[in-house]
């Protein structure tokens, strides 16, 4: 029987399951690192086809690379999958070197730096040690990638959204954003994955990511979604998400959830009926559940809903307070609409987590006070504030490149240290110091901090886990002065 090693590699914490941010939990405020579910949905793919499967998650259990060394030498795989980022890729590179040495195998890398990648950009990095690259929905490419390489059945060339590598060179695949039925997909198979590793940030309890939409009709800029999974939007019934939440409830005994999609208030009728489901089920008060909505999505029933069925805190991505980047952005939204949307979320209930971005190239320091007076005033429970990030292929990438801001390549970095100079009239000094000393003024005001402690009074576990994102701010803003 072939085996097949499936890992994220030792190192900081990143989002590597996520294509659209690929976020840097290490270094950022309030964000917690989400399920592995990209090695999970491949394991229960690669199980059924008959191979036998070891999953870790060495970067989220803080493990190191002669962990990795032993089980290697126990398990000694044939092929070895692993999750890269754009921030991450030089690393995972040099770890493909150090499995290599150790084990003659195999090796996939999977990442949103491979979709529909131009093979002249690859050049610049060594890829003498990999086999193939997959770009696209790995669910949909893992098992006729992994049934070529170790069974020889059917032709890399014909699998497509993948770049293979071989002794003449590189060659890429046909890339689309195809529509094909999410319900045929296998539950990840979290028998493997290591569940306690992943937690709702407030209580620390286990937290599973239920993938429930893909896709994205938006326009925003600086997103890669739309590049990667389609604009359009493509649903779970809401039957075969809730036989999934049965199997995490009875089965691995998880309560907590992240509804995962672009955008799960998109659709207002199809999230509505899952929450319906929820509330009509044994399930009902004993679960609970966070999701990514935008502002212009929302709607009274629709958070009454999500309330009823136990939504336990709403993320929205606000961005700015200004109405000339919001436009420029391509948001959809206004600053009006935000504060709209802001007091539905409260008036209903429910916790708001808001994110915002910094640092496009036509923003002045004006720009930025007005986007640090709207956080004010929308007030969130937590606030994520990133400086724009340039993913290749993106049109910020294109507008930073027109404006002079990008800083060398874009390989190597992310929202926390972007390939940029700042701003065309802002220097990327001056948005780190502005970004750190208003995230520790938002966090540190009496009222906050009264309202969390009231918090950690009704919920006592909640107290460690806010001790330790209040560490984590302060290291990362009072270090950077």
């Amino acid at each position: 029987m072939n085996k097949v090693m499936l890992l994220y590699p030792p190192g900081k914490l990143y989002q590597r399951g996520e294509d659209r941010a690929q976020c840097n939990i290490e270094d950022s405020t309030a964000s917690s690192v989400h399920a592995c579910n990209d090695l999970g949905y491949a394991a229960s793919i690669l199980r059924a086809r008959g191979y036998e499967v070891f999953l870790r998650d060495y970067q989220t259990e803080r493990k190191v690379f002669s962990d990795v060394e032993r089980d290697l030498r126990a398990f000694c795989p044939d092929l070895v999958f692993l999750s890269t980022t754009n921030a991450t890729i030089y690393d995972d590179l040099c770890f493909v070197r150090q499995v290599r040495g150790i084990v003659n195998c195999k090796i996939v890398l999977k990442g949103a730096i491979f979709f529909d990648a131009k093979l002249e950009r690859l050049q610049s990095l060594d890829f003498s040690l990999t086999d193939c690259t997959i770009g696209g929905e790995v669910e949909f490419v893992i098992a006729p990638v992994v049934d070529c390489l170790l069974r020889s059945e059917g032709k890399l060339s014909e699998i497509p959204g993948i770049v293979y590598f071989d002794e003449t060179g590189a060659h890429k695949t046909v890339f689309s954003c195809e529509t094909p039925n999410l319900d045929t997909l296998p539950f990840p198979a979290r028998d493997l994955m290591n569940n306690a590793l992943y937690v709702r940030p407030d209580t620390g309890a286990p937290m599973a990511t239920i993938s429930v939409a893909r896709g994205c009709p938006s326009h925003c800029i600086y997103c890669l979604t739309p590049h990667i999974t389609g604009r359009n939007v493509r649903y779970r019934s809401t039957e075969n998400i809730f036989e999934e939440l049965m199997e995490c409830y009875y089965k691995f005994g998880i309560r907590d959830f992240f509804f995962k999609a672009d955008t799960f208030t998109l659709n207002k009728p199809w999230a509505i009926a899952l929450c319906e489901r929820i509330i009509h089920s044994p399930l009902h008060g004993k679960i609970a559940f966070t999701a990514n909505g935008r502002a212009d999505t929302l709607s009274t029933e629709l958070l009454q809903k999500m309330k009823d069925a136990g939504c336990f805190m709403l993320a929205i991505g606000f961005e700015s307070g200004s109405d000339g980047s919001l436009n420029k952005m391509k948001k959809g939204t206004s600053v009006q609409k935000n504060l709209e949307a802001a007091a539905m979320i409260k008036a209903a209930g429910i916790p708001l987590f808001g994110f915002f971005m910094i640092g496009f190239p036509w923003e002045t320091e004006e720009d930025l006070q007005q986007t640090f007076a709207h956080i004010r005033r929308i007030d969130p429970d937590f606030v994520e504030l990133h400086v724009a990030m340039p993913f290749y292929d993106t049109e910020l990438y294109d507008l930073c490149r027109d404006a002079g801001t990008l800083s060398g390549g874009s390989f190597g970095f992310d929202y926390v240290t972007p390939n940029t100079t700042g701003t065309a009239f802002v220097s990327m000094q001056r948005l780190l110091e502005l970004k750190g000393r208003f995230l520790l003024q938002f966090y540190t005001r009496p009222r906050y901090l009264i309202a969390k402690a009231g918090e950690c009074i009704r919920e006592p576990r909640a107290l460690i886990h806010y001790f330790v994102y209040g560490m984590r701010l302060l290291r990362h803003t009072l270090h950077k002065k």
